[in-house]
């Protein structure tokens, strides 16, 4: 079993939520949701600046959900370019800001073989409202699928002040390194 502290290219388990690492954990109770900081993010996912597109991981549930916060800035290098004068979030940085939070779901399934977890489908995506500089962009993802543990379906949601800004169907697929 992986463990955080590994390289970010690998599958991870957050330590203090693995019955193997802690074993106050009672394996036949319902995790408690958890919540990671950039720097756990980090350790899990592979993304940097300027593509780390996730601040905080304000809920996890292992095997079944994420909520990640993404906090908007007028700093961010693609607002120079989308649109001059009128900046908007470009609607594919939202997809992978979600894609980003479905990834601390499905890096920490147990027993997955190396590999980095790609996009392997897009679908059912619908953009309903503008994300700007200023706003914090809330994304819920959960996990609907996994087959021969190397895909995965996913649901995610992306909201600004309780407004729906995106949704769609996420599908992963583990590649080998």
């Amino acid at each position: 079993m992986a463990t955080l502290t590994e390289a970010p290219s690998t599958t991870h388990i957050v330590p203090e939520l693995d019955p193997e690492l802690n074993p106050e954990l009672n394996p036949d109770e319902t995790p408690q949701p958890s919540v990671l900081t950039i720097e756990d993010i980090h350790r899990l996912l592979p993304h940097r600046y300027p593509f780390s597109l996730v601040d905080r991981i304000i809920r996890y549930v292992p095997g079944k959900e994420a909520v990640g916060i993404k906090n908007v800035s007028f700093n961010e290098p693609h607002f120079q370019g989308h649109f001059p004068g009128k900046p908007i979030m470009p609607g594919v940085l939202i997809i992978e800001a979600m894609a980003q939070v479905g990834g601390i779901v499905v890096t920490q399934m147990p027993d997955l073989p190396p590999g980095l977890f790609m996009f392997a489908g897009i679908d059912k995506v619908r953009f309903r409202r503008p994300v700007v500089p200023g706003d914090q962009l809330v994304m819920t993802v959960e996990l609907l699928s996994v087959k021969a543990r190397r895909f995965g379906k996913m649901h995610g949601r992306a909201e600004v002040d309780g407004q729906l800004a995106a949704e769609g169907l996420l599908t992963f697929s583990l590649v080998d390194l």
